[in-house]
């Protein structure tokens, strides 16, 4: 059986917290073990890794300029969105797609203006650096604590194409099979699978969105138990599909 533990009362996370260690507090009364993934929004891992930047700090350029005329966005918003992004996707009035430099594609870079912490609306916060790595520097933490570490999956709230509404997904991973490919496999009938490709990081990110909520539940992470991690470990960058593979370009 599958379970999904919401980890409660962790509380406002600052720049430079130990965030292993809050988020190892927070997991001991649940012992975690061999096959668990915790997952942790990318919110809390962006703070504790200082990922703060003020508009008023930001000068746009003139590309910034035309873009916040084409969409009405800030300017200065837009400015750190084309820093953080590789290409311009979309532009309408209230939208900018881009890919990120992380290869993601999603809406303003994925810089956030929500529960940012001190309700200045001057304030933003970025993605991690490098999800990845960051999911693997819990991870050694936490066996630190423990002997042992659950994988690590860090989510971040992705809208999808001609879906409404937004759902959790896999930005950082580790310990865990973030795409698990099944070409080869068989179906029940004997039948070779040739297309088959299981985005299981997604799959447990959406799952613990269901504990962890998205507006202000302030729920930041969740273990979730009883899966079966049969393949070998991949990252969370083995997702993103390779742009000689874009079918929309």
């Amino acid at each position: 059986m599958i379970e999904i533990h919401p980890l409660e009362g962790i509380g406002e996370i600052s720049p430079g917290a130990d965030l292993a260690a809050i988020l190892s507090a927070a997991l001991a009364p649940l012992s975690p073990r061999g096959g668990d993934v915790l997952a942790v929004t990318q919110k809390i891992v962006s703070k504790a890794e200082n990922r703060f930047v003020r508009l008023s700090d930001v000068t746009p350029g003139a590309r910034a300029h035309e873009l916040a005329e084409q969409t009405g966005k800030d300017a200065r918003l837009i400015e750190l969105v084309l820093q953080e992004s590789t290409d311009v996707l979309r532009a309408a009035r209230g939208v900018l797609i881009t890919r990120h430099r992380l290869g993601l594609v999603m809406a303003n870079a994925g810089i956030d203006r929500s529960n940012v912490g001190d309700g200045n609306e001057d304030q933003v916060l970025l993605l991690p650096e490098n999800p990845d790595t960051s999911a693997a520097a819990l991870a050694s933490r936490i066996t630190e604590r423990f002997g042992a570490s659950p994988a690590i999956l860090i989510t971040d709230s992705f809208g999808r194409p001609w879906r409404q509404g937004v759902v959790n997904v896999g930005i950082g991973a580790w310990g865990l099979p973030s795409l698990d490919d099944r070409r080869g496999d068989t179906d029940r009938q004997g039948r070779r699978l040739e297309v088959t490709q299981v985005a299981y990081a997604d799959l447990i990110a959406s799952a613990a969105g269901l504990a962890m909520g998205e507006a202000a539940e302030g729920v930041p992470a969740a273990l979730v138990r009883g899966l079966k991690l049969g393949a070998a470990p991949n990252p969370a960058t083995s997702l993103v599909r390779a742009l000689d593979e874009d079918l929309f370009r």
